[in-house]
């Protein structure tokens, strides 16, 4: 990690904990290089936010579940990176974008696992592989996890198995990648106040207060409790952690 900016890579940056992290890693004199799915809008404000915080940002369209857009996608932040900082490369990868699924497993549909597979594990394991090439050595890989890869909802099973499937996934890049001195760890939230699965665990009240209730720390997660902990992996302090899952739940079902 030679260059004076220190540059990430962040998928599902334009809203929930993906802005979040954005701007925790701004904070931290973090430049940031992130993809929204379909909502420019909120993405460009994203940017413009972090552009106040003094680094310097850019907002790319990519469908992180489709392999087949990898290439250019990564053509397109090699350019842009060559022409901003003079060299194709960053240091950390924060592999974030997600959707929820709630189907109970006896009613899931195969077009829904397949969904879950493409976005979560499929989608997640050839980005990181395509990112290799431009990712510096000593970088940092952050994939995000869920608590429901640890306790079990009913409803969750396609989603907490490929979330289960990164964890395992995460300690064989810190293995891999060893040599290279790239670290690999996972965040893994409980349940968060997003818009996240439509907003379930922000908007429906009894939920809300359930989940609160086995939470050790008595109340349901907020956005702005887990991008600093990203952004912490991101550090220097950071360095010496590796393959480790970090809950950020606040003792979630202990």
């Amino acid at each position: 990690m030679e260059s004076v900016h220190k540059i990430a890579l962040l998928t599902g940056g334009s809203r929930g904990l993906g802005r979040n992290m954005a701007l925790r890693l701004a904070e931290k004199g973090i430049d940031i290089v992130l993809t929204y799915n379909s909502n420019q809008e909120a993405a460009d404000e994203v940017v413009a936010e972090v552009q106040k915080r003094g680094q310097q940002a850019v907002a790319f369209q990519l469908n992180t579940s489709d392999t087949k857009l990898f290439d250019p996608f990564y053509q397109q932040v090699s350019t842009y990176l060559q022409d901003t900082y003079g060299k194709p490369t960053f240091d950390f990868l924060i592999n974030n974008a997600g959707t929820a699924l709630y189907a109970p497993f006896a009613e899931t549909t195969e077009e829904q696992f397949d969904e879950m597979y493409n976005i979560h594990l499929k989608g997640v394991y050839f980005f990181t592989q395509k990112a290799l090439p431009l990712l510096n050595d000593g970088g940092r890989i952050i994939n995000i996890s869920s608590g429901l890869a640890r306790f079990s909802f009913p409803g969750s099973s396609a989603y907490g198995s490929m979330k289960g499937a990164i964890e395992v996934f995460t300690r064989y890049l810190a293995k891999e990648l060893g040599p290279r001195k790239i670290a690999a760890n996972v965040v893994a939230p409980g349940a968060v106040e997003t818009d996240f699965g439509g907003g379930r665990v922000r908007d429906n009240k009894e939920y809300n207060d359930q989940v609160a209730s086995f939470t050790a720390l008595g109340r349901v997660g907020l956005p702005e409790d887990i991008g600093g902990v990203v952004a912490f992996l991101c550090t220097e302090e950071a360095r010496w952690i590796n393959a480790q899952r970090i809950e950020v739940s606040g003792g979630m079902s202990l």
